[in-house]
């Protein structure tokens, strides 16, 4: 006998009602559902229809399989089915709702970019919107980008913009005991990431606490600035991955820019000396901004990352992660499958001529291959080891701009591994990206070969040196940055003006 069910339920409601549903949602391809974890956190805000939508499965599918088991999904208004992608008569009413949530969450974004007060825009949210996705979120956003909406003015109404939300998206109607993070294995970025947000968030009150007291706050201050290594984690490993992969552009275009502006607001006040009543006053609207952005991440940057992302680029984060500073003492832990996935990334290869290297008869290469140069030629090993060796950050970006290659090593400026075959501008945040755009275009054009830009970087000398590869017809190939910590010059010159002894090298 067959049963109608309502297709609008939450997956969980379902699984609970009809336990069978559970096996016939794997078959089809459902495979986080076998975990208790998910099911309980993640299936509370999941429905079919959006979980068709994310894994790529037709609902014309999902329903066959269903109705096959006796089944028969209910969507309501008198349907007992809503129209299958197949179905053209339907198909524009079903494109016509997403539209129209759409086209009202750009309302209400555009009421609070023209001044409108933020509790007015959201009584009226409240009455539409039950909930809504990190997804649609971002698309507002970026549909009001396109439509003219300046990059300034978002980046200005950022934290307005996510206030709108508070205690409606899906990510926030999850158990409170966040079953979802639990699900995550040990070691995944996405929980590096949760523990660094929750170690911030504990510090900005120990601050606030400090403040309100009237206490010396100027250690607690200076830790804060750890979250400078969190915030480029984000912008070296998520905001290009986001763009350039998948078209997301909010974070890379608005969230980024709000990441900088923290990072230098709280530089400035902690180097100055008279913190008077507008310097707390000051400093309290920065920690405002700074919870803001943790809630921007919780609810809707990183629930984005988690619905995009594959396995495979998260094991590459996880990967390029291990080469940053513990934030907050939130020490990395060791995910096993990130590893495995990992494993042989970053080694070099030959691809070109390898087939006519000597070989045993298992097929391996008897004879390291060589590279041949106009000025001798280098084992593979040899050139990999004197590129890691030359006391610099080396990066190249072909004519197409295109990052092809960072030497290894520590580095001041992080070149993740992800970024190879990326373009370089994604990797810079907005108010940098038009210097870079500048200098590449100059080189190219001719009209330039070298630029030198010094900078303090942690506390230390640096020398970017951007240099314009050519042939040896001139024809452009591509730029390398050359980045030097010049601390060890700094030092000779300072100790010789004083009149020290300068060491003569042994030998």
């Amino acid at each position: 006998m067959e049963k109608r069910i309502n297709g609008r339920a939450s997956i969980f409601e379902l699984v609970e009602e009809y336990p069978e549903i559970r096996d016939i949602m794997l078959s089809l391809g459902f495979s986080e559902i076998k975990k208790d974890a998910v099911l309980k956190s993640v299936g509370r805000v999941m429905n079919l229809e959006k979980g068709s939508r994310m894994k790529g499965i037709p609902m014309e599918k999902i329903k066959e399989s269903f109705r096959a088991h006796g089944l028969i999904l209910d969507f309501g208004d008198g349907e007992a089915e809503p129209p299958s992608e197949g179905d053209d008569a339907g198909k524009p009413e079903e494109e016509e709702r997403e539209e129209k949530s759409e086209e009202l969450l750009k309302s209400y974004l555009k009421r609070l970019s023209d001044g409108e007060a933020l509790e007015t825009v959201r009584a009226d949210f409240a009455k539409r919107f039950r909930t809504v996705d990190a997804s649609e979120i971002m698309d507002a956003e970026q549909k009001l980008m396109k439509e003219g909406t300046k990059i300034t003015e978002l980046q200005k109404l950022c934290d307005l913009h996510s206030a709108l939300f508070h205690g409606a998206t899906e990510e926030e109607k999850l158990p409170e005991e966040k079953q979802d993070e639990e699900a995550l294995p040990a070691g995944h970025p996405l929980r590096r990431f949760a523990r660094e947000n929750e170690a911030l968030a504990e510090r900005i009150r120990k601050l606030r606490r400090e403040l309100s007291g009237g206490g010396d706050c100027g250690e607690s201050l200076h830790s804060l600035r750890e979250v400078s290594i969190h915030y480029a984690k984000k912008g070296d490993l998520l905001y290009p991955l986001l763009k350039v992969r998948y078209g997301i552009t909010g974070p890379s275009d608005v969230m980024w820019s709000v990441d900088d502006e923290i990072r230098d607001n709280l530089s400035e006040l902690d180097g100055e000396k008279e913190r008077g009543d507008r310097w707390k006053t000051r400093l309290s609207a920065l920690l405002d901004r700074m919870e803001e952005m943790i809630y921007k991440e919780t609810n809707i940057l990183l629930p984005l990352c988690r619905e995009k992302f594959s396995e495979e680029e998260w094991a590459g984060i996880y990967r390029d992660g291990k080469d940053y500073a513990a934030c907050f003492s939130v020490e990395p832990v060791l995910w096993e499958r990130g590893e495995e996935l990992s494993g042989s990334a970053g080694q070099g290869s030959v691809q070109s001529g390898a087939s006519s290297l000597p070989r045993s008869a298992g097929g391996a290469v008897l004879k390291e291959a060589e590279v041949f140069l106009p000025g001798g030629h280098l084992k593979l090993s040899e050139l990999t080891a004197l590129l890691n060796t030359i006391p610099m950050e080396i990066s190249f970006v072909d004519a197409e701009n295109i990052n092809r290659f960072f030497n290894e090593g520590p580095k001041v400026f992080k070149r993740p591994g992800m970024a190879i075959d990326r373009e370089v501008f994604s990797c810079h945040p907005p108010k940098v990206e038009p210097m870079v755009r500048s200098i590449i275009e100059s080189f190219r054009e001719g009209r330039e070969s070298s630029v030198q830009i010094w900078m303090e970087k942690a506390g230390r000398t640096m020398l970017v040196n951007y240099t314009a590869v050519r042939d040896r017809d001139g024809n452009y190939l591509g730029t390398a940055e050359l980045v030097q910590d010049m601390e060890f010059a700094k030092e000779h010159f300072l100790e010789k003006r004083s009149g020290g002894s300068i060491k003569e090298p042994k030998g």
